[in-house]
């Protein structure tokens, strides 16, 4: 009987965020965002270690009063403007492969900006990865406008982005495109550790619907969350509410 995949769960959540500074400590509905973010974590059934990493103190103070895992302090050059999420991922593989002598088949990126991603949502992404055999998965979610529309700018003079993109005149003619969420992204170890990719070649998508899929980065954001919320719309369990 072939083993379980080891799927390694980090909750990136550093606490110098600039576009709404101490996001990851704002409460939203029942939990803060990084306690909707553990919460979630726990809903997965196929997660086999879930771990935070963050350089903030009263995060990682947060993170254990909701069950989280926080084993290290990330350093300094790794929760910059700066840094990307490659080297804080492969940080906290390292970690796991020093600490705890194990070595995971597939690394699961939960951030804590997509409050309202279910533990289904995390299964169906690690599934894909699985069933599939790709090199990784992310969630996607239609997008809010159409790039065949969208324009650029020389001087004042508006550019098509796309030359064809005229021959829609409806958006409902055009064909569906799709952006990341944000709320799962599942990779390969290979492909994160050895070639430095969290999105491999051969990418699959898991669609999720509109509420799902809201990204807090901003004021705005984080109040179309709470009114979704308001609104009996926010597709999390009611503890989380």
């Amino acid at each position: 009987m072939a083993r379980a995949p080891y799927a390694f769960g980090v909750i990136p959540a550093r606490g110098g965020s600039k576009g709404l500074p101490g996001k990851n400590l704002r409460t939203l509905g029942a939990l803060s965002l990084i306690g909707q973010a553990i919460a979630s974590a726990r809903e997965s059934k196929l997660l086999t270690r879930v771990i935070v990493s963050t350089d903030s103190p009263e995060i990682a103070e947060e993170a254990r009063r909701h069950g989280g895992e926080v084993p290290f302090m990330r350093p300094a050059e790794l929760a910059s403007d700066q840094a990307g999420m490659v080297p804080v991922l492969q940080h906290a593989v390292r970690w796991l492969e020093s600490a705890a002598k194990a070595r995971p088949d597939l690394i699961v990126t939960l951030q804590p900006t997509s409050p309202f991603r279910a533990g289904v949502e995390i299964d169906e992404t690690i599934r894909k990865v699985i069933e599939t055999g790709s090199d990784s998965a992310q969630t996607l979610c239609e997008a809010s406008y159409h790039p065949f529309f969208m324009k650029t700018l020389d001087g004042d003079r508006t550019v098509a982005l796309f030359p064809d993109g005229h021959k829609y005149v409806r958006r409902q003619d055009a064909p569906p495109v799709y952006q990341p969420s944000g709320a799962v992204y599942v990779t390969r170890y290979a492909m994160l550790m050895d070639h430095g990719h969290v999105l491999g070649e051969d990418n699959r998508g898991v669609v999720q619907g509109f509420e799902a899929s809201v990204n807090i980065d901003t004021e705005w954001d984080f109040l179309l969350a709470e009114l979704l919320l308001r609104e009996g719309r926010a597709p999390i369990p009611p503890g989380r509410r």
